[in-house]
């Protein structure tokens, strides 16, 4: 049974999946700054630094949305399979279990908007 309505769904697993992608796309950072074999490494980090920075921006919009929503997402438990989350707002509650190549995909998916969006003005805007 679901106790959370769509649009607390949506923004509850935004805020997740992006949280995943800045993870992702600072590790990112770190390895190409280590990397050798990169020949002219700083337009690879320029990317990824304005990737970082719009993604840190939304998920600051998108928690104030969250505040406001009296929404939160924890993580309960994770193997090589499954990854479980509890989504709680205003009092109820509906616990997530994502197929981590799922999580994978919509994580990537985020990565690429960021990557085609970057140079763009920053448009994403929630409907509460």
């Amino acid at each position: 049974m679901r106790y959370l309505h769509d649009s607390e769904y949506a923004l509850g697993s935004r805020f997740l999946f992006l949280s995943m992608a800045i993870v992702v796309i600072q590790k990112d950072l770190v390895q190409i700054e280590k990397e050798k074999s990169f020949k002219i490494k700083e337009p690879y980090m320029e990317l990824l630094q304005r990737m970082e920075k719009r993604a840190v921006a939304e998920r600051l919009q998108l928690r104030k949305y969250m505040i406001q929503q009296k929404l939160q997402v924890i993580a309960l438990e994770k193997n090589d399979t499954f990854s479980s989350y509890l989504y709680l707002c205003q009092g109820r509650e509906e616990k997530r279990n994502y197929f981590n190549p799922t999580i994978r995909k919509n994580v990537e998916k985020i990565i690429r908007e960021l990557m085609e969006n970057v140079n763009k003005p920053s448009n994403h805007t929630l409907t509460s």
